[in-house]
């Protein structure tokens, strides 16, 4: 199999969800599903650092952008505006480019060509001031900007501002996207393209987030102490359900064993569902984690296994091994 190239991948995300703070927490929530490096940029913008995750969901980064925001519309009916590309400031810029629903991509090679012809006041610290300064010796665009000699705009603005407005106008950044804090919880979900009302639907769709969360949980060296199934409905409502673990663990089949528990409680019988969400919390190093000793054979058997699983998903894709039950 060929491994995909490595690509650098800043996502700038916007979410139009209004003043409502818990619809911005919502948002986040689904946001470090599927990547924990994210972080909030005032005053309700979110930047994220999505290189580590295009190999884990087997797509290209605008197709990872789309899944995205398809799922804050899916699952909160959050519209959202993305800028894609392989720095922060880029991405920033990209995103203030794009509508309501829509992205913008600056791939690398043609983020110079792009730039160019943006005014000035587009790049980041810009104010009037500078901006006016500029403007009156004839440097309106990036491009004009990016192509002045150093000892001009040192001139004009100083020797400091002057040398970082030269790399911003070629397009450079090297900001990393840092989270404040680590990750309290992690979130898996799925939206379907129509509503389930199938109760082996069910079974499979909470089956699959399962084995996802506890990929994640496993790649992250963490276990979890908590769960939390959501189920969302064709009218846009939602019941929950949430469960403590018997003791703190990352392993899939004892996820699994938590969360169908829940599905059996929420009762679905024929309802419409169209999205679930799981949510796990109390989250503990793996290694500083108790676990109970156990004299069942199969059960190291099993562990072993999901370790070999593990590492074929990291060389060939998340595809790569599925449980049988999730087999097509």
């Amino acid at each position: 199999m060929t491994a995909r190239p490595r690509h650098i991948a800043h996502l700038h995300l916007h979410p139009h969800a209004g003043p409502d703070e818990n619809r911005h927490a919502d948002a986040i929530d689904l946001l470090t599903g599927i990547t924990p490096h994210v972080q909030t940029v005032s005053p309700d913008a979110v930047q994220l650092d999505l290189t580590s995750a295009l190999r884990y969901f087997d797509r290209s980064p605008l197709g990872l952008v789309q899944l995205a925001q398809l799922r804050l519309m899916g699952l909160y009916g959050i519209e959202s505006s993305a800028g894609l590309a392989a720095n922060r400031m880029l991405a920033t810029m990209a995103a203030d480019a794009s509508a309501p629903g829509r992205a913008t991509w600056v791939p690398a090679e043609e983020a110079a060509v792009w730039l160019r012809s943006r005014p000035v006041t587009g790049l980041p610290g810009i104010g009037r001031a500078t901006a006016a300064t500029l403007g009156r010796y004839g440097l309106h665009s990036i491009g004009q900007v990016a192509d002045a000699p150093a000892a001009t705009l040192q001139r004009l603005i100083g020797a400091g501002p002057a040398r970082l407005l030269a790399e911003r106008a070629r397009g450079h950044d090297p900001r990393p996207v840092t989270p404040l804090e680590p990750a309290a919880h992690l979130v898996a979900d799925l939206v379907l393209d129509r509503d389930r009302l199938d109760a082996e639907g069910h079974h499979r769709a909470v089956l699959g987030l399962a084995d996802r969360i506890g990929q994640r949980l496993r790649g992250e060296g963490q276990v979890t102490g908590r769960l939390t199934l959501t189920v969302r409905y064709a009218d846009r409502s939602s019941t929950a359900r949430t469960r403590t673990v018997p003791e703190p663990t990352n392993h899939s089949p004892a996820l699994a064993t938590a969360l169908l528990g829940l599905l059996a409680a929420l009762g679905l019988q024929r309802a419409r569902v169209r999205a679930y969400v799981v949510r796990a919390d109390d989250l503990l190093p793996a290694d500083a984690a108790p676990r109970q000793l156990s004299l069942d054979p199969g059960d190291a058997r099993a562990r072993a296994a999901e370790k070999a699983a593990d590492r074929a998903r990291r060389r060939f894709g998340p595809e790569a091994v599925r449980p049988a039950t999730l087999a097509d």
